[in-house]
C-alpha cells in the first residue's frame, strides 16, 4: 500500500500569517486613514465633493468681501480661504476596528453641510453644503488594494 503524507506546513504558515493579520487590522487602517486623508486633502486642489460634483462657487457677497481683504486668487475659491487651513488640517484616527476622517476646526461641519445666517450669526450670509469629506469610487478603489495587499500571503 502506498501511503502519501502531504506536506501541509507551508499552508498552515499562510492560514496563521492570515488569522495574525484579521485579528490587528490595525496596520491597514493605518494605511487606509493616511489614503484617505491624502485624497481629502486633493479635493481642494480639484473642488470637487468625494461623488464628482463641483462645489458650489462662492456667493458675489464673499467674492466682494474677498477682494476687499485678500490679493491671493487661491482665497477666492471655494473652502479654500486665505489660510488654506481647513485643506491642510485633515486628520485620521483609529477607533476600534474603524478609521475616522475629519477635520478638528470649529466650521468644519458648517462647510461640509452647509449653514445658515441664522445658525451662524458672525457669517455674512448662508453657506451652501460642499462636501469634501467622504469616500470617493477612486477611493473605494483604493481601499480594496490596499485590505487585498494586506491579507496577500507573505
Amino acid at each position: 500500500m502506498l501511503t502519501i503524507k502531504p506536506d501541509v506546513t507551508s499552508a498552515l504558515e499562510q492560514l496563521y500569517g492570515l488569522l495574525a493579520r484579521v485579528e490587528d487590522p490595525s496596520p491597514v487602517l493605518i494605511e487606509i486613514g493616511e489614503a484617505l486623508a491624502a485624497s481629502t486633502m486633493d479635493r481642494f486642489a480639484t473642488g470637487k465633493a468625494p461623488d464628482g460634483a463641483a462645489w458650489a462657487p462662492n456667493a458675489q457677497t464673499t467674492i466682494d468681501l474677498y477682494n476687499g481683504l485678500f490679493s491671493s486668487s487661491a482665497a477666492k475659491r471655494p473652502l479654500v480661504g486665505e489660510s488654506k487651513r481647513l485643506g491642510s488640517e485633515i486628520s485620521w484616527q483609529l477607533d476600534g476596528r474603524a478609521v475616522e476622517i475629519g477635520s478638528p476646526l470649529p466650521y468644519a461641519n458648517m462647510q461640509q453641510f452647509g449653514g445658515t445666517k441664522a445658525q451662524w450669526p458672525h457669517l455674512w450670509g448662508d453657506i451652501p453644503a460642499r462636501p469634501y469629506l467622504g469616500i470617493s469610487s477612486a477611493d473605494e478603489a483604493s481601499i480594496l488594494d490596499i485590505v487585498r495587499a494586506y491579507l496577500a500571503p507573505d
